[in-house]
């Protein structure tokens, strides 16, 4: 199986690669620090004999597309580059606001305007979108990172109703707290954090049995289910007593 995964040199995307590594894969690796792509395919060199990397911005669209129109067609695509700004009750600037949107939004669609026909002709094909609990439910500290995820929800629903009929499934994934550069910078207890490991694995599993759309852990999806169905002003409160 060929596996491309976006955003792995660090993370979830590295862990990504190291679980996927296996003597029957080949893993095609893209991120913007080449070094650390190289740094990562040495590691996995004695599991995995055929690993290709990408060194690229994801952010510079037209380079991205070269080099994804460049490659040999995978059959498992999981796009999980990702930013966010942190928890801050401060308004984004336009600057920040773009680059998240570019990164966690656009840069998606970037790839897959190259992929999605090819893939089409292929005729089967996963495309895995990494999204995150808290495009569920949008806390004021979070607000533009959320609104990005909900954005790649809707986007993934689309290509979903769109290809399925073309072999090609979509698989969204929503993963509460796990550790990784992302949430490094959150200064505040994160509830039912994970290990880099286990989420990996947790999202491995569900994209093993083809499942739609995983979210989890359980406990915390079910809590923020639970915070939807109440009335606006006890969602108000339950935002307020966090501040």
């Amino acid at each position: 199986m060929r596996v491309f995964v976006t955003g792995a040199s660090s993370g979830l995307g590295a862990e990504f690669a190291r679980q996927y590594a296996a003597f029957d894969n080949e893993l095609i690796l893209l991120a913007r620090r080449k070094e650390r792509l190289e740094a990562l395919r040495d590691e996995l060199k004695d599991k995995c004999k055929n690993i290709s990397i990408i060194a690229v911005d994801v952010t510079d669209f037209e380079l991205l597309q070269k080099k994804i129109d460049a490659m040999t067609v995978p059959d498992l695509v999981i796009l999980n580059a990702g930013v966010s700004l942190g928890h801050s009750g401060d308004i984004a600037t336009i600057k920040e606001f773009k680059h998240l949107y570019d990164v966690n939004v656009l840069a998606n669609h970037a790839i897959l305007e190259i992929l999605l026909p090819k893939l089409k002709a292929k005729r089967s094909a996963k495309i895995v979108f990494i999204s995150s609990l808290s495009s569920l439910f949008t806390m004021p500290s979070a607000k533009v990172y959320a609104s990005s995820k909900r954005a790649l929800n809707a986007y993934a629903e689309g290509i979903r109703y769109k290809y399925a009929p073309y072999g090609i499934k979509v698989i969204t994934l929503l993963p509460g707290f796990i550790k990784s550069e992302l949430t490094d910078k959150n200064e505040f207890k994160m509830p039912f954090l994970l290990e880099t490991e286990e989420g990996v694995k947790r999202m491995k599993n569900a994209i093993e049995k083809g499942k739609k759309f995983y979210a989890f852990p359980l406990r915390f999806y079910l809590i923020i289910h639970i915070i939807n169905l109440l009335p606006s002003f006890l969602r108000q409160r339950i935002v307020n007593s966090t501040k």
